[in-house]
């Protein structure tokens, strides 16, 4: 039977989250406050469970305070909607298509602000920072709304860039947004929302979960793939 990453069963106390949505300044990163900030929040409270929730938080915040750091110039309502959207794909709701679940974030993201009348070349960009976010290397090449979402996400989760975060920064984000054995939760997650559909983790991180956790996966092959194609040569 392979290893299955544990998770606790009972979620956190109301009191762990009573009021965060009304905390506009985190360690000195400004939380935007908007009607659109507000729904995105609604929506992604009542999808998910308060690990998503948290994290989703946390790569905000994270990737905010990278920006800020870098000098970046981004627009925080754009990096807010893609950092609480990146992993609705993961969840009950929202997980139950064949494609990867960063499209399914990034496509409920696109219904969301197009819904709300944000134009579509600032809409293109919360799609593309949401179905970019687990392919390294390049959104850092791109818009800051996108590049901010891949940062946040790789401190969360890969600790990449960790040494470089003051410690009082980290203390208090951590506190607003905790994350109580996330490393195992986080991998369940994962599990939970692709091992219905592990053809899509062909070329990406993700078929390193399925590795680890689900019984019977093959790992797809790119070079038996070329090899076994219909050309004859």
């Amino acid at each position: 039977m392979a290893a299955t990453p544990e998770t606790p069963d009972t979620p956190l106390s109301t009191a762990d989250t009573a009021g965060i949505t009304d905390i506009t300044d985190i360690a000195g990163i400004t939380v935007p406050d908007s009607r659109l900030v507000r729904e995105a929040t609604e929506l992604v409270r009542d999808a998910t469970d308060d690990l998503i929730y948290h994290h989703s938080h946390r790569v905000y915040l994270f990737g905010a305070h990278h920006g800020r750091t870098h000098g970046l110039s981004f627009d925080p309502e754009l990096l807010y909607v893609g950092a609480l959207f990146h992993d609705l794909g993961l969840t009950e709701k929202f997980r139950a298509s064949q494609q990867r679940f960063e499209i399914d974030g990034a496509d409920e993201a696109r219904r969301f602000l197009s819904s709300h009348g944000v134009p579509e070349d600032r809409t293109r960009l919360v799609w593309e920072g949401i179905a970019l976010h687990t392919t390294p290397e390049i959104p850092h090449h791109m818009a800051p709304e996108i590049a901010l979402v891949t940062a946040g996400v790789e401190l969360d989760v890969l600790g990449i860039g960790y040494a470089d975060l003051p410690a009082d920064v980290r203390e208090a984000i951590v506190a607003a947004h905790p994350r109580p054995d996330f490393k195992r939760r986080i991998l369940r997650a994962f599990t939970n929302g692709i091992a219905h559909r592990p053809q899509t983790t062909f070329g990406n991180v993700k078929a390193d979960v399925l590795a680890h956790f689900v019984d019977g996966y093959t790992r797809p092959d790119f070079v038996r793939v070329i090899e076994e194609s219909s050309w004859p040569e």
